[in-house]
């Protein structure tokens, strides 16, 4: 049995002439590209509604700070309307607001005074501690819970967890939610005689 005659090469000008054929090479860029392009778009369209978000919270959260400084402020008024003012380019989201007061602004987030006896930064081993606060414990941050009283500064930070309006290709998990965040400080009027700190002494375990 003789072995099969190679196959004779391809003519010259027949190479050519494929070379210069270009049919179908649209559909082959296309495959190519048009994934990479649709994940750039989606990921433009999550950050454009990103930005647009933290802006809308920004500027809700400054001027529910204001509103709740004055001595007739509605603090559920204030929230509702942040909340309101989010969920209109952020349908479903959600929020979380939290207020702390404190005497001055250097006091935001100061410890509660204590005497660091072995000077490794926490409150422990029968150390004692001035309970400025007023909860009965020591805590890393003087602030307390609330919008505080007259001429008390406020810490108003709100929290936004929302569902990004397009769900990327290739890595929905990491799309499923995102978060923004918004801070404003603000001293309340002084519409009364301001609440100073307490001196109760405490003692950490």
């Amino acid at each position: 049995m003789t072995a099969p005659e190679p196959a004779a090469p391809m003519p010259m000008p027949m190479l050519a002439a494929l070379a210069r054929d270009t049919r179908g090479v649209a559909a082959v860029e296309f495959a190519l590209v048009a994934p990479v392009f649709l994940v750039l778009m989606l990921g433009a369209f999550n950050v454009g509604q990103m930005v647009y978000g933290r802006s809308l919270l920004s500027g809700a959260v400054e001027k529910a700070a204001r509103s709740a400084a004055l001595e007739t402020a509605d603090t559920t008024a204030a929230d509702e309307m942040v909340s309101e003012t989010v969920r209109r380019i952020l349908p479903g989201a959600e929020l979380t607001s939290v207020r702390k007061s404190y005497f001055d602004f250097s006091d935001i987030d100061r410890p509660e005074k204590w005497n660091d006896a072995d000077g490794d930064g926490d409150c422990n081993n029968g150390e004692k501690f001035t309970d400025e606060n007023r909860n009965g414990e020591w805590d890393r941050d003087v602030g307390r819970e609330g919008n505080g009283g007259a001429n008390d500064v406020v810490l108003y930070t709100v929290s936004v967890e929302y569902t990004p309006a397009f769900v990327m290709p290739f890595a929905p998990d990491s799309w499923k939610r995102a978060k923004i965040k918004a801070t404003a400080v603000r001293k309340n009027q002084p519409f009364a005689a301001q609440e100073k700190y307490a001196t109760t002494a405490g003692i950490c375990d």
